[in-house]
C-alpha cells in the first residue's frame, strides 16, 4: 500500500479510502456486518488505514458496523464521519447548527465505539446556519479532543473559500480536506474547487470515484440496465448514462484492454495521477478492495491521460445537494 500526507497535516493515510455507505440495511445492494467483516479484514491486510462513514448512512447502522469491526485496531486507523443531513423528523434533526453538531457527535462516537473521530466532515453546505457558528462548534470539538481534524464535502468553491477565510480570521481550526464529487465522467470540480484546494494545501478525497459503479463498465450502451444498485439508486440513472458518459467508459475500456487491467482500475489510477489524496471507494465484495489497491501501482502516461480525458463533455453541477 502507498501512503500520502493528508493535505497540509502531518498524518499519513492510505492512497485508497474504504467508504462504507454500502454497509447497512437501507437498500437491497447494501451489506450487513457478516458480509462486511471479511471486506474490512482484507482492507486491513492490504494496508488500508483510512475509513469513511456518515451518521446518515442507514440511519447510523454504517457507523455501528465500522465501530464494531475496527474497535480492535482503533489506534492504527483513521476514521472519518460526517454530519448535516437529515437523521429524523424534528426541526433540528439536520443542519450544521451548534445544537445539531454537538448532539450528533456524541451519537456518532457511541456508534463508532471510540472517544474521537479523526476527520469530522460537514455533509454539504448549510444555507440556514452562519458558517461562523458551524466552524466555532467544530473548533470546540477539536479543542475537547472529540475530533482530530475537520473537513468539508461538496459545495461551491466560493463557499469553501469563505469557510477557510473565516477560520483564519477567527484563528480557529480550518478544513483540511474536501470530499467532492470527482471522476472521469464528472470533472466540473477541475474548474475552481480543485485549484483552490491545491493552493490551500487541502486534501482531496473524492466520493463516487467510479460514478456509482458506472465506471466499472458493467452498464452498456443501448442495453437495458440491470442489477440491485440500478434498481434502488435513483441518482445513478439521473447522473450518468448519457451518450457522452458511455464515450468516456468505452475509451477507458480501450486503455484497460491495452494494459491488461479493469476499467475500474483505469478510472482510479486516473484520479491518483490527478493529485487526489485518496479516492473513497465503496465495496460489497473482497475483490472490489483488491482491485482498488492494485490500481495504486498502475502507471498512466501523458498520452494515456490525454486519451482518457478527450471524450469528456460539460456536465451540470451534480452532488452539491
Amino acid at each position: 500500500m502507498q501512503y500520502s500526507r493528508f493535505g497540509s497535516t502531518g498524518v499519513k493515510v492510505s492512497r485508497i479510502c474504504l467508504g462504507t455507505m454500502s454497509f447497512g440495511n437501507e437498500s437491497e445492494w447494501m451489506i450487513e456486518i457478516d458480509k462486511a467483516r471479511p471486506i474490512i479484514k482484507k482492507a486491513l491486510d492490504l494496508g488500508i488505514n483510512f475509513y469513511d462513514t456518515a451518521n446518515v448512512y442507514s440511519q447510523g447502522r454504517s457507523e455501528e458496523i465500522v465501530g464494531e469491526l475496527l474497535k480492535d485496531v482503533r489506534d492504527d486507523v483513521f476514521i472519518a464521519s460526517k454530519v448535516r443531513l437529515n437523521v429524523g423528523e424534528g426541526v433540528n434533526d439536520y443542519g450544521l447548527s451548534r445544537f445539531h453538531i454537538m448532539r450528533e457527535i456524541d451519537r456518532s462516537l457511541k456508534r463508532l465505539k471510540t472517544d474521537r473521530i479523526d476527520l469530522y466532515q460537514t455533509h454539504r453546505w448549510d444555507y440556514e446556519t452562519p458558517i461562523e457558528e458551524t466552524l466555532l462548534a467544530l473548533n470546540n470539538l477539536v479543542r475537547e479532543g472529540k475530533v482530530r481534524y475537520i473537513g468539508g464535502s461538496s459545495m461551491f468553491a466560493w463557499q469553501f473559500a469563505k469557510a477557510l477565510f473565516t477560520s483564519d480570521l477567527l484563528g480557529i481550526a480550518r478544513f483540511v480536506s474536501m470530499q467532492n464529487h470527482y471522476n472521469l465522467c464528472y470533472r466540473e470540480e477541475e474548474r475552481e474547487m480543485i485549484p483552490l484546494c491545491k493552493d490551500q494545501g487541502v486534501a482531496l478525497i473524492p466520493w463516487s470515484p467510479l460514478a456509482r459503479g458506472f465506471l466499472t463498465g458493467k452498464y452498456r450502451r443501448n442495453q437495458t440496465p440491470e442489477g440491485a444498485r440500478y434498481r434502488s439508486d435513483q441518482l445513478l440513472p439521473q447522473r450518468f448514462f448519457k451518450p457522452e458518459d458511455f464515450d468516456v467508459v468505452e475509451r477507458a475500456e480501450e486503455i484497460a484492454k491495452e494494459k491488461g487491467v479493469t476499467i475500474s482500475q483505469i478510472a482510479l489510477a486516473w484520479l491518483l495521477h490527478k493529485g487526489v489524496t485518496a479516492p473513497i471507494i465503496g465495496a460489497t465484495k473482497i475483490e472490489h478492495v483488491e482491485e482498488a489497491v492494485a490500481s495504486c501501482e498502475l502507471k498512466l502516461s501523458e498520452e494515456d491521460l490525454k486519451r482518457l480525458e478527450e471524450p469528456y463533455k460539460l456536465h451540470p453541477i451534480l452532488g452539491h445537494n
